[in-house]
């Protein structure tokens, strides 16, 4: 009986893991949306067509929906031309960022997945509390090829913070010693890499490497090493094929932070397992 128990209790985790990052990937967008722009711009405050964000929708949490955008068109639809506005005026929606429901089954897919790997050990609650930060910054990233520091320094010391926690609760399966070695191993060598070629490797990218070393090096040296490695392929691959699809040259920038990330998840998923 115990084991039927025990053989269905990862079925029950998995889902509830899956539902979590549903609801936390349903407020990714607004947050990429707000984090997404140049170094020498300063945060967004407004929705593409405009207007303010301001109330409950002005802060970093919630659904990505623009009240006012929302109020036009639904007064356009009862009464167009209504309030003196115009066809032309209208918004194009009400939604804003990145795409909700893609970014909020991305995110219930990547905590499914670590409560499979992990189970019901201690360390998955700091992996599904990291999981949406993760997609947070590949989104970031990947749109504006920017780590934003607010995003990135944070991550390093809520993993150490967390896992060091978690090294106090029975049936964990990691060293906290490691994790905190392989944040400033990592680290170091993504600095090295960013003296050498400074045009190849963003100082974002080295930032998130303190996380991602965190995270990585819980599980031991052996999982550092994968997950990196995996990184690298990831983004050697992407950029393969810009090339040969000709959307790039070999000198072209593209976004690293989204591969560091994809291939730390791979190398965690293997640790976990693993461990």
């Amino acid at each position: 009986m115990d084991l039927e128990l025990w053989s269905v209790r990862p079925l029950w985790l998995t889902v509830l893991a899956a539902l979590w990052g549903a609801a936390a990937g349903l407020l990714v967008p607004r947050a990429a949306y707000r984090f997404a722009v140049e170094p020498d711009e300063a945060w967004r405050t407004r929705c593409p067509d405009g207007h303010a964000l301001t109330g409950a929708a002005a802060g970093w949490l919630g659904l990505a929906r623009c009240a006012d955008c929302a109020q036009y068109l639904r007064t356009s639809w009862s009464a167009p031309g209504d309030a003196g506005r115009v066809p032309g005026d209208a918004p194009t929606a009400y939604r804003y960022g990145p795409g909700t429901p893609l970014v909020a089954l991305t995110t219930a897919g990547a905590c499914a997945g670590l409560a499979l790997a992990t189970g019901a050990r201690p360390e998955l609650a700091v992996w599904l509390l990291l999981a949406p930060l993760g997609v947070l910054l590949a989104v970031v990233d990947f749109r504006v090829q920017r780590l934003p520091d607010v995003l990135t320094l944070p991550l390093a010391g809520l993993a150490l913070v967390l896992l060091g926690l978690m090294a106090l609760v029975p049936e964990h399966a990691g060293q906290w010693p490691t994790a905190l070695f392989g944040s400033l191993a990592l680290g170091g060598a993504y600095f090295l890499l960013f003296l050498v070629n400074p045009n190849g490797m963003g100082f974002g990218d080295v930032k998130l490497a303190l996380g991602i070393g965190a995270v990585l090096g819980w599980y031991g040296w052996g999982t550092v090493v994968l997950g990196t490695f995996a990184g690298f392929l990831f983004g050697g691959l992407y950029g393969l094929g810009l090339v040969l699809m000709r959307r790039a040259g070999r000198k072209t920038s593209i976004p690293f932070g989204p591969f560091l990330i994809a291939g730390a998840y791979v190398g965690l998923l293997i640790g976990a397992y693993a461990a």
